[in-house]
């Protein structure tokens, strides 16, 4: 028991009786109480201070992706809680929990005009009401003995929606002493019911049926890195002997060596993996409401396709009455399944180790053979780096042909993130993490110090200039924190997907979005002493040294100048090039 202790010590000794090891923000006048707390506490968990908000928001969701684990985000008042916003609008977007703590001014200074004051009270700007609308809890704490309550009530509703949960808290209440407490107990967790056995029965029979005509076409989203449940996808494939596509933010959730993965869906992925989709004669989604980005050209087809959604929540498209969904657990559902569509000895395995086969009767006739496996192979296959000619996608070959196992891959959006969901082969075990909710440009920097800090394995950051100059300050927190994190820079001297929009979808005359050269590169070696930072010219320097850091323990940047002009494997860019559209002669295309 203890007693004469604050509220910031109470939520650090809650912290730490959940496990929390990694505090991420930045302090402040009306913080400083909670990280006083974090280092009075002997075994609580580390503060970590990020260079801004945003990126303490995105090394908790790189934190939770690469590990499933709690994060918790620590900011103070005014412009440091508003800088929080684009950060837990990801966190939402993408259902990735977490717990952030938000310093307030002192309940005794509301209405009074104090500085960075969000009382919502004469005129000033609602804290309590900005946060509720991207949080999935918010509460503004003006108790101090309700802390015993509310945060317990808060990590519980960040777990079970998923996403951000908010408590502001006023310094006065930070620092009010609590009456002697025992050990937070952990948040009760509900856990979801089953679906019903006639939903899951109809989707049995939709499954069957569809395997003995054209089979079964298996779309996997986020939802299963989440649960963790890549195991229960794989079984599942297999009895289906289903063909998986993945959506962009789930690149690992299928093994991309399995001869039954087809690659990316949606505006990111090929035709080819369009096409497949679409000759199947039903479609299994599986952890993914399929929004636009993974689901872009299916929507109208599924309207007449029977449709079975693994997944709580409801998927983006037109109910029909061949669509069925199954919203319990998803590891379970899809074991659930896996046991239905196999014969009772199937799961059964002989001594010898003999896996087990599909019955007979869910074996599809064999279809003419597509170009998909050809042409996933070729865009991750490794150039001959004596030779090749050093754009992105190249890059990007070459950058998963020399990963160690189990690495880290963080890739921004826009054109780097197309061209590395595209080209960069994972290794066995390995992680792919991007953020395809709100896109931030930058959030891979923060996301990757947080993977980093989950797992220790070596992460790669795969990111443009313009993302560089957004939040790439953040290779400083690797350092301080000496962290395996490799940042590759693609540097073309612009911000590349505006770029290649103003040539492609308007008159191609001008451009707000080229840039004077500047050598990040050599900046960074300056500016660090002792890290390694190099600009390599050729793909052999690339792969050497990739090779040396990787050796390593230690973080290091690496900056590839390449040219604003190549086009990425984005498909609305691809179609209007294939259109013989009005393309300036100096846009390039980088090769899906």
């Amino acid at each position: 028991m203890r007693s004469e202790s604050r509220v910031v010590d109470f939520i650090v000794d809650f912290l730490r009786c959940q496990e929390v090891r990694h505090v991420f923000g930045v302090g402040g006048a009306n913080v400083e109480d909670l990280y006083d707390a974090l280092h009075l506490s002997a075994d609580g968990p580390l503060g970590v201070v990020a260079k801004h908000e945003f990126s303490a928001a995105t090394m908790a969701d790189g934190y939770h992706r690469a590990s499933q684990r709690m994060p918790v985000i620590a900011s103070t008042s005014g412009a440091g809680a508003m800088n929080l916003v684009p950060g837990l609008a990801e966190l939402r977007a993408s259902y990735v929990p977490a717990l952030a703590l938000i310093g307030q001014p002192p309940l005794s200074l509301d209405g009074r005009g104090s500085f960075q004051e969000t009382s919502g009270l004469a005129g000033s700007i609602d804290a309590a009401r900005l946060f509720a609308e991207i949080a999935v809890h918010c509460v503004r704490v003006t108790d101090p003995q309700a802390i015993t309550e509310e945060l317990p009530r808060a990590f519980a509703a960040a777990l079970a929606a998923p996403g951000p949960a908010v408590l502001l808290l006023p310094k006065d209440v930070q620092q009010s002493v609590l009456e002697p407490w025992g050990r937070p107990g952990a948040p009760t967790r509900t856990a979801r019911p089953r679906s019903a056995d006639a939903d899951r029965a109809r989707a049995v029979a939709l499954l069957r049926s569809a395997v003995a005509r054209q089979g079964v076409a298996v779309i996997a989203g986020e939802g299963v890195a989440r649960a963790d449940a890549r195991p229960q996808l794989a079984a599942l494939a297999e009895a289906l002997e289903a063909r998986v596509a993945v959506a962009p933010d789930a690149k690992d959730v299928f093994d991309d060596r399995d001869p039954r993965h087809l690659g990316i869906a949606g505006v990111i992925g090929s035709a080819q993996v369009q096409a497949a989709v679409e000759q199947s004669s039903a479609v299994l989604l599986v952890g993914t409401r399929l929004p636009q980005m993974a689901g872009a050209g299916l929507h109208d087809h599924l309207k007449g396709v029977p449709v079975v959604c693994l997944d709580p929540r409801a998927p983006f498209l037109e109910p029909h009455e061949d669509m069925v969904r199954l919203t319990g657990d998803l590891a379970e559902e899809m074991t659930l399944l896996t046991g239905e569509l196999l014969p009772p000895t199937a799961g059964l395995q002989e001594r010898g180790g003999a896996a087990r086969a599909p019955a007979d009767n869910l074996r599809r006739p064999e279809l003419a053979p597509m170009d998909v496996t050809a042409a996933r192979d070729t865009a991750t296959a490794v150039p001959d780096t004596s030779t090749a000619v050093l754009d992105m996608a190249t890059a990007a070959r070459v950058i998963g042909a020399v990963l160690p196992e189990r690495s880290i891959v963080v890739s921004d959006a826009g054109n780097t993130g197309a061209v590395a969901l595209n080209h960069v082969g994972l290794p066995p075990g390995g992680r792919f993490i991007t953020a395809m909710g709100m896109g931030g440009m930058g959030h891979s920097f923060g996301a990757a110090v947080g993977a980093a800090f989950a797992t220790g394995r070596r992460t790669c950051v795969v990111a443009g200039d313009g993302a560089f100059f957004m939040h790439g300050m953040e290779v400083h927190t690797a350092i301080e924190h000496q962290l395996p994190v490799t940042f590759v820079i693609f540097n073309n001297q612009s911000h590349g997907m505006c770029y290649t929009r103003e040539q492609l979808f308007y008159a191609g005359d001008y451009s707000y979005n080229l840039f004077r050269p500047a050598r990040i590169g050599d900046g960074m070696a300056a500016m660090f002493p002792g890290l390694d930072a190099v600009t390599p010219r050729s793909a052999h320097e690339l792969r050497e040294a990739l090779e040396r850091v990787h050796a390593t323990r230690a973080p290091a940047l690496i900056c590839i100048e390449v040219d604003p002009a190549e086009v990425p494997p984005f498909r609305p860019f691809q179609n209007v090039i294939a259109a013989g559209s009005n393309r300036p002669a100096n846009l390039g295309v980088v090769p899906g």
